[in-house]
């Protein structure tokens, strides 16, 4: 006997009030003990979600191990997901050739690839770590020429550097045509002393991609940092070499500059942005801001100040490296052993429920649907602060997580298929693939759901599903 619609969305509306009502609380039952419980925990910490097998991958290899290799994408074969990805055109299309296609295509092969990316590539930390950047270097499309220079800024900043060097990750933001169209450096200028600099970058640069709003720096200092980025802009005038990002001395303040305390010499012309970038990244409060956001992302947000403070020490002494902050953050007594699961995020949570149900993405358009619907659209948050992190933002999406979890287990989601006999075929049957899914054995009611042969919907959108 099946489930209706509605009796599903009763369900499960009274299992999703424990997120609301309960904050972090799980169904009781017992949990997985020794590896298995730290193996499932960095899964579920560390990639868009378990799929069959990958519990038994990790734990034959052991999870520093996997942890290490997941830290060196480049070293990891990915054909089957280049594949998939390689026929969305414009991805790898120059700067220019972009402005050749229209704005709802570019978005849509951009966000698709994303959503490819997050479920099928074996490179699961690094996808991670490209969602974090973009959140943190966040630029809505919807802003004049973003809708083509996004493309280029998730393949160009975003990925090239998401493992890489924080400083050179900075420094391509700042000085990538994207970013100067979404936060106006493009206007910035001084050809009189009497012109003031247009100071929306700079004191974004300053309060959500370096120091953060407490970082210590005042509005001088910003309007300091405005006076070096003046001069920077992105060719708009003609359609050869549209796009492309250009230095105008004459538009730039050349003169003598303090900023956090430290001079910036006159003369320095474009590489003003250079020695600003470097003052900036090196302030023990850009360590502290980043550290705390990665161990938000990673731990929770309950991760303690001292393992905060050792993740930032990390960061400082490896010059801002990104691996070897993540080692720090990995290797901590709070990230192996968390306090409360994390609530996922509406993508997390779509993409997780594809991968716990090797689901085939065949065409994603009611995919992305969902996430729309969800709030949660990629490339789409307006403000430069990125998607929230926290879990309250998300409560209000619940409605359509359980619209997309009952559709998926009537393979009733358009361009998706899951082989559910095959899936509890390899489980082991009902009971194990609920318990698969969930990382507990299952309770009474989820029980009564494997004997009757229900596909688990339901348990896909229970609390222990929705958390991480």
């Amino acid at each position: 006997m099946s489930l209706s619609r509605r009796k599903f969305l009763s369900a499960v509306g009274c299992c999703g009030a424990a997120w609301t009502l309960g904050g972090a609380a799980r169904a009781s039952g017992p949990l997985p003990v020794g590896d298995i419980a730290l193996a499932r925990h960095v899964l579920n910490r560390c990639t868009f979600g378990i799929r069959p097998g990958d519990l038994q991958q990790v734990l034959s290899v052991g999870v520093e191990t996997w942890v290490e290799a997941q830290l060196y994408p480049e070293n990891i074969e990915d054909s089957a997901c280049h594949k998939r990805v390689r026929r969305l055109e414009t991805l790898q299309c120059p700067v220019g050739e972009l402005f050749e296609y229209k704005e709802e295509f570019l978005w849509k092969e951009l966000a698709t690839g994303k959503l490819l990316h997050a479920r099928y590539s074996e490179r699961q930390l690094f996808e991670v770590m490209v969602d974090f950047w973009t959140d943190h270097f966040n630029i809505d499309i919807s802003k004049g020429d973003c809708p083509w220079l996004k493309t280029a800024d998730d393949r160009e900043v975003i990925r090239k550097h998401a493992l890489g060097s924080f400083p050179e990750l900075l420094r391509a933001s700042a000085t990538g045509p994207a970013m100067l169209w979404y936060l106006d450096g493009r206007t910035n200028r001084r050809r009189t002393p009497e012109e003031a600099p247009n100071e929306n970058y700079a004191r974004e640069l300053l309060e959500l991609h370096t120091l953060g709003v407490k970082g210590g720096y005042t509005q001088r200092d910003v309007m300091e940092a405005a006076r070096c980025l003046t001069g920077w802009t992105v060719r708009t005038d003609t359609w050869f070499g549209k796009g492309r990002v250009e230095f105008n001395a004459g538009l730039h303040d050349d003169g003598e500059k303090t900023v956090l305390g430290k001079p910036i010499q006159p003369g320095l012309g474009e590489k003003s942005v250079d020695r600003l970038l470097e003052i900036v990244a090196e302030q023990s409060g850009t360590a502290r801001y980043l550290a705390r956001k990665l161990c938000n992302r990673f731990i929770g947000l309950e991760a303690p100040d001292d393992v905060v403070e050792r993740v930032a020490q990390a960061f400082a002494t490896s010059r801002g490296d990104i691996r070897t902050t993540l080692v720090a953050l990995f290797r901590s007594e709070a990230f192996q052993h968390p306090v409360a699961p994390k609530f996922k995020r509406p993508f997390n949570f779509l993409v997780s429920a594809l991968r716990a149900t090797a689901a085939d993405v065949h065409q994603p358009d009611a995919l992305l649907d969902y996430l729309a619907r969800m709030g949660h659209s990629p490339f789409q948050y307006p403000t430069p602060d990125g998607y929230p992190e926290e879990a309250e933002p998300w409560y209000g999406s619940m409605m359509w997580r359980w619209h997309f979890v009952y559709a998926l287990s009537r393979n009733e989601v358009p361009g998706v298929t899951v082989d559910w006999p095959a899936l509890q075929r390899e489980a082991g049957g009902g009971e194990a693939l609920i318990a698969r899914l969930i990382g507990r054995q299952p309770d009474g009611d989820e029980l009564e759901l494997a004997q009757r042969g229900d596909r688990p919907g339901l348990v896909l959108a229970s609390p222990a599903f929705q958390g991480c």
